[in-house]
């Protein structure tokens, strides 16, 4: 007998910088939240959403979110990496 499909939710990564410098790669973000006018905004509060769990259960302060980027592009963050001298 043939196994129904499974329903398979997408993601798009997202690379993440931290207040304090630090940077977090391939953040995943539910694609379906993704789009209309707000574009990347929303990715922003699920990400911040996941961040304030996750210190939650650790027991130490959530670190505020800096800039966020889809992770493989090719635009650098100058906030990350300052240009070459």
């Amino acid at each position: 007998m043939a196994r129904k499909p499974a329903t398979r939710v997408e993601f798009t990564l997202f690379d993440v910088v931290y207040e304090d410098g630090s940077v977090r790669s391939n953040r995943r973000v539910p694609s379906d939240v993704l789009g209309g006018l707000d574009g990347d905004a929303a990715a922003r509060a699920v990400i911040e959403e996941q961040d304030r769990i996750i210190a939650e259960k650790s027991g130490t302060p959530a670190v505020g979110v800096k800039s966020i980027r889809r992770s493989g592009s090719k635009t650098i963050d100058r906030a990350v990496r300052p240009p070459p001298t």
